[in-house]
């Protein structure tokens, strides 16, 4: 290879290389980087969270300073969730690890990860440790849905903070400036969640939905003041992990309330199967009580997809919100 041939062949390697990570940068401002890509050049701090929901908050948190992504992605249940290839990595390049806790990460491998890497953070123990009569129980198990209530997940901000500032001193202004703004934010749009659900009649407040996951949010948003029996708002066919076996006794139970409260419409979620609240539906039009499945599902257990109206954790919550004002209306 003569001199010129050489220096065309050396420009056109250069050139590939550059094309190839300036792909990879749009990429990742695209959608959130693998902490693999480009080995983490910056120095950045690697965040793995086990839920979107977690995951958003933190990246409102910590911002381009830091780089995050979430485990339990998409519409997968995070109650049974168990590793799948390539997330033992994950937990190996993460500087920290923030999961939900009170018993909503139980798959096996899942959990194991958790308990054995050097610096995982249970967000919910931490909410439970300062304020333990806010957290919910049901048949001795803890109610892990603590983000359906505005109020208490922005309880998530200060350890999210505490942990980033530790981490990375030289930040710890930063990630309190924006976690002070977060907090200030959620409070803001709970008050207007409450605030426009307490303008629905009080008689059309009661929800049924897939899976045992609105309590936090019927006791914040749906039950009237000094109610003692708000519990009765909320009903669903199955528990608090969507998982388990569904009864006969579970349906008649759903099909008793729907007719003592006399409810018309029942709700979807978005990654549980309609299955049982079909069953429950065709057994109440059995008996002449016409009740429908709402056009539009809830979100529970995760977010939207990308571009939705229920993206992030602030835009799921008012995103439900809307759904049921147009349906209870």
């Amino acid at each position: 290879m003569n001199l010129r041939h050489e220096l065309w062949y050396t420009e056109g390697m250069l050139f590939h290389f550059l094309l190839a990570f300036l792909f990879v940068l749009l990429s990742c401002k695209q959608n959130p980087c693998s902490f693999d890509t480009l080995k983490n050049p910056e120095g950045k701090i690697k965040i793995l969270a086990t839920t979107a929901m977690i995951d958003d908050i933190v990246g409102e948190i910590g911002k381009e300073r830091i780089w995050h992504t979430t485990l339990i992605q998409g519409e997968i249940d995070p109650h049974s969730y168990e590793l799948v290839k390539g997330d033992d990595e994950k937990f190996n390049l993460a500087d920290v690890v923030f999961y939900n806790g009170l018993g909503l990460e139980h798959g096996a491998s899942l959990r194991y990860q958790l308990k054995h890497h050097a610096n995982s953070i249970p967000l919910g123990e931490k909410i439970y440790e300062k304020t333990p009569d806010i957290i919910l129980m049901k048949n001795g198990q803890f109610d892990p849905h603590i983000w359906m209530d505005v109020s208490i997940w922005s309880k998530i901000i200060d350890p999210i903070v505490k942990a980033l500032s530790k981490i990375d001193p030289a930040n710890a202004s930063y990630f309190e400036i924006n976690g002070e703004k977060l907090k200030n934010e959620m409070t803001k749009i709970d008050l207007e969640i409450f605030t426009q659900l307490s303008n629905i009649p009080a008689a059309k407040r009661y929800l049924v939905t897939s899976h045992d996951a609105f309590k936090y949010f019927t006791r914040r948003y749906l039950k009237e003041p000094h109610e003692e029996n708000w519990g009765d708002r909320f009903r669903a066919p199955e528990g608090l992990a969507p998982d388990g076996q569904l009864s006969c006794a579970d349906i008649q139970d759903i099909i008793d309330h729907l007719c003592h409260y006399h409810i018309a419409v029942v709700f979807s979620e978005s990654n549980v199967s309609k299955d049982s609240l079909k069953k429950i539906v065709s057994a109440c039009h059995e008996k002449g009580l016409m009740v429908r499945i709402a056009s539009k599902t809830l979100y529970a257990d995760a977010l939207g997809g990308k571009n939705s109206d229920a993206e992030t954790y602030l835009k799921m919550i008012q995103c439900n919100v809307k759904v049921l004002i147009d349906e209870w209306k």
